[in-house]
């Protein structure tokens, strides 16, 4: 029997992780973590590096450790050279997988970690019990649900039905497997708006030489993915103030700053641009389909017209929890309370029934605009470690 199971090894759950085993609140033999791949931040690093990206969008303070200052500490002993960029010190990825590694080998976290998918949960008496779909059950005083969007990915919906038919012409940057697109194959179409289709088309255009980003409005130039004041009481006082939970899930739309990505990305698109490597097109896409075996048309709201092959999709993941089906018959079992959005709503202490916590986007309720990125799961595990 475990004390604490989290289910989850990204970002969110290893924070926890990191947080109850520093903080003395859990032994590595009492925790389990359960995650579908075979390390912690598994698919973060595999999305990272398939974007190239060199520097997250945090600073420097934001990380998995207890300490704020941990991660600066760590980077004057390495070698990483160009360890911080820019006024906020926002870390090299390099940088922060390598003190991620560190904290994993200084607190034991990979000896609690288990490679398995969650299939069931349910409680029995006062404990939890935890089955994966290779039939393993373990037995919990505690769980954690530390489970995101990653897996469930948004395509747009002119792009469904052309995906039914092979061969594949588009693809979303974060499916598991994403081949490499030959030369021959241009102009390259990357559909989105936010960083990731930003990363995508600076390395996309250094590649090849004409890619086309298709936006729905304008590039939108922000520092981070919603305003600092988010981070302390200058805003969150406020917010949780608010009883209403459509209202809260309201404010935290309209706090975030969806589609957007900070300077340095816009000035490389922007010298892309000047080069003729980049051609940006502002608009909806109407329609899509085949116009050759190996071909697709899309067509603008604007009635322009693009003849491509293949469209790379860079819409994000879906914001729900409907491929979750697991959570789903728990939440009916369970009679757990939600909010008409269909998210927990939890404590102050994200604690959604006695011994079951919810940390990441399953927080944001009551955590807020920030749940979903480094500094909302520091907030989040801070929350449940001080209320145990």
């Amino acid at each position: 029997m475990f004390d604490w199971i989290i289910i989850g090894g990204g970002i969110q759950g290893c924070t926890l992780a990191v947080s109850l085993i520093k903080a003395g609140k859990v032994s590595t033999d009492k925790l389990l973590i359960i995650d579908p791949h075979n390390e912690p931040l598994a698919q973060w690093k595999r999305n990272t590096k398939r974007l190239e990206m060199k520097y997250l969008r945090s600073p420097f303070v934001h990380h998995l450790d207890l300490d704020p200052f941990s991660l600066q500490r760590f980077a004057r002993k390495s070698n990483i050279s160009q360890a911080f960029y820019g006024f906020y010190k926002r870390p090299s990825l390099n940088l922060f997988h390598a003190h991620c590694e560190t904290l994993f080998q200084e607190s034991g976290l990979r000896s609690s970690w288990h490679q398995g998918t969650v299939a069931h949960l349910e409680r029995k008496a006062d404990e939890w019990l935890v089955k994966t779909d290779a039939t393993s059950t373990f037995i919990t005083k505690n769980v954690a649900i530390a489970t995101g969007f990653t897996d469930s990915l948004h395509y747009p919906e002119w792009s469904k039905e052309i995906r039914k038919n092979p061969p594949d012409l588009i693809r979303h940057i974060f499916e598991e497997e994403v081949q490499e697109i030959p030369h021959e194959y241009e102009p390259i179409v990357i559909v989105g708006a936010g960083i990731t289709a930003a990363h995508l088309s600076i390395k996309l255009s250094n590649l090849h030489k004409k890619v086309i980003l298709i936006t729905r409005h304008p590039l939108r130039v922000k520092d981070f993915d919603s305003d600092p004041g988010w981070l302390g009481p200058n805003r969150m006082n406020s917010f949780l103030k608010i009883k209403d939970y459509k209202r809260r899930r309201e404010a935290i739309t309209e706090a975030r700053y969806r589609g957007s990505f900070p300077k340095e990305l816009s000035l490389e698109l922007s010298r892309l641009l000047k080069k003729n490597k980049l051609s940006i097109i502002h608009g909806e896409i109407k329609t899509c389909f085949n116009c050759g075996e190996s071909l697709v048309q899309l067509i603008t709201d604007s009635e322009q017209k693009i003849e491509t092959s293949p469209v790379i999709i860079a819409t994000g993941f879906e914001g729900n929890m409907k491929h979750l089906s697991w959570l789903q018959e728990l939440t009916r079992r369970e009679k757990l309370q939600c909010a008409d959005c269909g998210f927990p709503i939890v404590s102050k202490n994200l604690e959604w029934k006695k011994n079951l916590y919810v940390i990441g986007a399953l927080a944001e309720l009551e955590v807020g605009p920030t749940a979903r990125n480094i500094s909302g799961a520091r907030t989040a595990a801070s929350r449940i470690v001080r209320s145990i």
